[in-house]
């Protein structure tokens, strides 16, 4: 009897800086179909589809997903069609409903700081104000979000055990429940500098730009 093709990995599964920094895409905007074989990237920032292409060394096609009714902003995805990445997925942590339902991503510690970069890079945030309740009182914050608290509190864990930088988690509502890690000041400082330690890393260019301006306004009040 004939065998047909074996199946291929269009994806390499061993560890490296740039799976960790995809892996963090995909546990921020990824999602996990039910039918165990795709896995999907939307965003509407096509310069993150396009460092997750270059993350993996695979360039899967970016297409138009929709378009937002109230803002007319449009989204684009790129799908992957693997069982065998979807089964790698699954065995480090992701789910389907991951948003809820994730509890951690299982990888190597020496990736993590790539890891974070990605999720950074997706739902997380950064922003800067001068408090005006104090004289020359610059505030910095970078922050991470997620509706799962077990995925929270991971993340605030493996922060503190690498890096040894505290964060504190805060529980908020809007439509549903959800759970914020943030750094504050020189936390944030700190945290930065390990997200962009490799100066050649893949980031999301716009992020990197906003939190190195800050750095530098930090810099000139001589407070970093």
């Amino acid at each position: 009897m004939k065998r047909g093709p074996k199946p291929k990995y269009l994806i390499s599964t061993e560890w490296h800086s740039g799976l960790a920094y995809a892996v963090g895409l995909l546990t921020s905007d990824g999602c996990l179909s039910s039918d165990k074989r795709h896995v999907d990237l939307t965003s509407v920032d096509i310069d993150q589809l396009e460092n997750f292409n270059k993350a993996l060394g695979v360039k899967f096609s970016i297409g138009l997903k929709d378009k937002n009714s109230k803002s007319h902003q449009a989204a684009y995805r790129v799908q992957i069609s693997s069982v065998l990445f979807y089964k790698f997925l699954e065995s480090i942590g992701l789910t389907t409903r991951k948003s809820l339902t994730i509890m951690k991503v299982r990888l190597p510690d020496e990736y993590f700081h790539d890891f974070l970069r990605g999720l950074f890079d997706g739902d997380g945030y950064s922003y800067s104000y001068w408090d005006k309740r104090w004289r020359s009182s610059f505030m910095f914050y970078i922050g991470f979000c997620s509706g799962s608290e077990h995925f929270i509190i991971w993340l605030q864990s493996m922060i503190k055990s690498l890096y040894k930088i505290g964060g504190h988690v805060t529980k908020a509502q809007k439509k549903n429940t959800y759970y914020q890690l943030k750094y504050s000041k020189y936390e944030a400082v700190r945290l930065a500098g390990f997200l962009y330690r490799n100066p050649k890393s893949i980031r999301l260019r716009r992020k990197y730009l906003k939190i190195k301006a800050v750095l530098s306004i930090m810099n000139k009040l001589k407070e970093i």
